[in-house]
């Protein structure tokens, strides 16, 4: 007979080898912290580069600010800290075993993922039909000013980036949902979980950065 370590409880899902030691589970937590640092990296590169244009052009730039609607950047903070909620409870599900709970939690901010994509798409058509985009009449006029040119060009590569960003978020946990189906996870396996929930909390907070920057300047 095996040592008590070795007796799996009956109908316990099982366990990929590379992450049975507790050092695999440090190792691949301590690489997403990694991944992680450099994506945020990336993102204060560009707030810097915004820093600098706004205090270039200040005055242009809280006008342009005020072509945004802050009701859609609140409502979409809002999806996205309670869908980083639902994520958390999701971890502690896999913490505990409970499968249907990741399912059902994990679902939820899949679902605020898609919902904070469709608000952005409507905010970006409504730029769209006033010529705030790149490619418009008015935005290839030449007395359109360049300050709100400046503006709206890193407008778009922010959020752009961060949908981006959410839509790999959302791939992840798509992911993470169908292994959970498959009774996966347990209390002694959930690091899918726990690596997929910490990126969504990154693509969060980089939003709790990004809403004020650009929509409460003035």
């Amino acid at each position: 007979m095996g040592s008590h370590s070795e007796i799996i409880e009956a109908g316990a899902p099982p366990e990929p080898h590379h992450m049975d030691s507790t050092t695999a589970y440090h190792a691949a937590k301590l690489g997403m912290w990694l991944f992680l640092a450099t994506e945020i990296l990336l993102f204060a590169a560009l707030f810097a580069a915004f820093a600098l244009y706004h205090w270039w052009y200040f005055d242009e730039f809280h006008h342009a600010s005020e072509k945004l609607d802050w009701r859609l950047g609140a409502l979409n903070t809002a999806v996205l800290l309670f869908s980083s909620y639902t994520a958390a409870v999701a971890v502690y599900a896999a913490q505990i075993g409970d499968n249907k709970r990741i399912v059902k939690n994990f679902g939820i901010s899949v679902a605020c993922g898609l919902i904070f994509l469709i608000i952005k798409a409507v905010e970006y058509s409504g730029k769209y039909a006033k010529g705030y985009f790149p490619g418009t009449d008015l935005w290839s006029d030449p007395n359109f000013a360049q300050s709100y040119k400046n503006y709206f060009g890193i407008y778009y590569c922010l959020t752009g980036l961060h949908a981006l960003h959410v839509i790999i978020g959302m791939s992840v946990m798509i992911w993470v949902i169908t292994k959970a189906r498959k009774n996966r996870f347990s209390g002694r396996y959930y690091t899918p979980v726990e690596l997929g929930a910490l990126y969504w909390h990154l693509v969060d907070l980089i939003w709790i950065y990004l809403f004020p920057l650009l929509y409460l300047i003035g």
